[in-house]
């Protein structure tokens, strides 16, 4: 196996010491195939929403519904997740995930009702929202401090992938069809084989899970330190192993002084009985990721640039181009993360985000109405579909990968399990909300209003993150305080 050097660490970031960097890039690929799941379950839809309103006759909000169902499994998914990963482990948490994406997939494309594809979509989401936490927590145990940013934002990556996979995969069977609502192969509709495509990868991730080690951090916490010791050995060799393994077990026992199993009573300041300052980061975090819009982008996005004069085929490859962009832009924080830190990167990106959105806001007032749809000026199209997909690159620069980055590692091993289900809990429902709203927002709103809400939120953010914020580059999870 090869192996790196660490011995020209920083002092107190890293142990030294050798680090088996093939096993670690084996179980970095495995982990983040669930963020594929997470961003081609997620991606899925965009381009079937004219099969769904066809085949089930959905009013807007029933059109909401339907998209959304998706984003309430994975609420469920993050906050059970993070909670059997504390008591099962982190990786038989994602096996689970990964059995529902398939039967999610097998029961979107068969529903016959929207009932049916409201349940599917669920179960799908439960898997989501398992991959969306345990994934990034899952890498950041088992990763060096010094390279986990880097390494944790391939999540992110990987995510935008499997959302441009989906996009990709819903162009070409639309195009093969004539449409997404036309007859395809045994003379079923375009739409439902691109939800029936995802059981490919939901496969390929459940059997790669066997392949890789339980969490370190989570087999001391079991008290299965002798298993811990053998992952960490394989990774860090045997010396740095036995001072890491003494390390977790000192950073435990300093928030639960009796060592007790973790639990959502260590969220709370025994001082003042009230949430830490730390999770209320957290929350605040995931919460702010979705206010900014991101997912209406990739839920609606053929949508709406259908909805400002852009035909079905192009408005599904401008899909393509943003997915592209968004993982050009993941690169980049890739190589920024561990050198510039992870609070610069969503300062700049929620300035950026409140000026690309305000723009796309006052680009959509100056359209005019035909026949009922806005209608936006060739120039004045162009302007908006620069702003979005600059708005696009902003996102994944900085709050796409950073915040999952953040949650995964911000957290003391103690709380980790418990936080992430409480954050990613609150991302989920505040994910749901906002595209749920969306049609019924542009409806009655407006795009103007509804665009100019989120570069508010954007605004926000940023004062946010400055008050909120501590910054983690370089220090190792024992480090982290509550």
């Amino acid at each position: 196996m090869a192996a790196i050097d660490m011995g020209g660490a920083p002092s107190g970031v890293e142990y030294g010491g050798k680090v088996n960097m093939a096993f670690v890039a084996m179980i970095v690929a495995v982990a983040t195939i669930g963020g594929f799941m997470f961003g081609y379950d997620s991606g899925v839809i965009n381009g079937t929403q004219d099969g769904l309103e066809s085949a089930f006759d959905l009013s807007a909000l029933g059109t909401g519904l339907n998209v959304g169902a998706i984003l309430l499994g994975c609420a469920v998914g993050a906050f059970v997740a993070g909670r059997l990963a504390d008591v099962w482990g982190r990786r038989s948490v994602m096996m689970i995930g990964a059995a529902l994406f398939v039967v999610s997939a097998l029961g979107a494309g068969a529903a016959t009702s929207s009932l049916l594809f409201i349940i599917a979509r669920f179960i799908g989401g439960v898997g989501v929202g398992a991959a969306s936490v345990l994934a990034p927590v899952y890498i950041s145990e088992v990763t060096p401090a010094s390279i986990r940013g880097r390494l944790s934002s391939l999540q992110q990556i990987m995510i935008i992938t499997g959302l441009t996979g989906a996009f990709v995969a819903n162009w070409a069977l639309a195009r093969h069809a004539g449409s997404s609502t036309d007859p395809l192969w045994l003379d079923l509709p375009a739409w439902r084989w691109m939800f029936w495509m995802q059981v490919i990868p939901a496969v390929i991730y459940l059997v790669a899970l066997f392949l890789i080690p339980e969490s370190p951090r989570f087999l001391v916490a079991c008290g299965r330190e002798a298993e811990a010791q053998a992952v960490l050995t394989r990774i860090f060799g045997a010396e740095t192993a036995a001072k890491m393994i003494a390390d977790i077990r000192a950073s435990l026992l300093a928030i639960a002084a009796d060592h007790h199993r973790p639990s959502f009573a260590d969220l709370k300041d025994p001082a003042t009985g009230r949430l830490r300052k730390l999770v209320w980061a957290g929350i605040g975090l995931a919460v702010f990721q979705q206010l900014v819009g991101i997912n209406i982008v990739f839920y609606y996005g053929a949508v709406l640039w259908q909805s400002v004069g852009f035909s079905e085929s192009d408005a599904l490859l401008i899909n393509i181009l943003s997915g592209t962009l968004s993982i050009l832009a993941c690169l980049v924080t890739v190589l920024l993360i561990d050198k510039l830190g992870r609070k610069p990167l969503l300062l700049v990106g929620s300035a950026g985000m409140a000026v690309t959105l305000g723009t796309m806001a006052v680009c959509f007032a100056s359209g005019s109405f035909v026949d009922g749809h806005l209608t936006l000026s060739d120039q004045t199209g162009t302007v908006a579909l620069i702003a979005a997909n600059a708005y696009v690159v902003f996102f994944n620069v900085s709050w796409g990968p950073v915040m999952w980055v953040m949650l995964g590692e911000m957290f003391p091993n103690q709380i980790r399990g418990s936080a992430l289900a409480v954050s990613g809990f609150a991302q989920w429902i505040a994910n749901f909300g906002i595209s749920v709203s969306f049609p019924a927002m542009a409806a009655g709103l407006g795009l103007p209003l509804t665009y100019g809400f989120y570069a508010l939120s954007a605004f926000l953010s940023f004062f946010f993150v400055r008050a909120m914020v501590t910054e983690t580059r370089g220090r190792t999870l024992e480090e982290m305080a509550a």
